[in-house]
């Protein structure tokens, strides 16, 4: 397997309110929903975020639906500045996002927050002097 992620799908149960979440809200580029089913939204280096209805994943995947964790992963957003964490974290609350942690220095001598998605997804945003976005 070669390291490579190209689609990262999460699941919801309210479709339309997760795609204008991250449509209006974040303002990531979509068509909207295909097929009346599933989100695309385009991300930088040809990574993209797809929203799929919880009980659509289950069928497909063979899986029993069961209760969502917003613990069982984390999608982290790094950028340039403590000062764009706090606007992307601002971004993210006025769109509707829950701030689970304000954004505050951390041990690695970063500045990051976090906060979840309408769907209860936990997203980090962080500034890391290590591992700087490339603009």
């Amino acid at each position: 397997m070669k390291p490579r992620i190209s689609l990262i799908t999460l699941g919801v149960d309210d479709l339309e309110r997760a795609v204008d979440f991250y449509a209006s809200g974040l303002r990531l580029k979509t068509d909207g929903i295909d097929h009346g089913a599933v989100a695309f939204f385009e991300l930088e280096g040809g990574l993209r975020l797809a929203l799929w209805p919880r009980k659509s994943l289950s069928h497909d995947s063979g899986l029993p639906l069961s209760a969502p964790s917003p613990t069982d992963f984390c999608l982290a957003h790094n950028v340039s500045s403590k000062a764009e964490v706090d606007a992307v974290m601002e971004q993210a609350r006025s769109a509707g996002a829950t701030i689970v942690k304000a954004a505050h220095d951390t041990f690695y001598g970063g500045y990051a927050g976090y906060f979840q998605d309408p769907e209860r997804h936990l997203w980090e945003v962080a500034w890391n002097p290590q591992m700087l976005p490339k603009e």
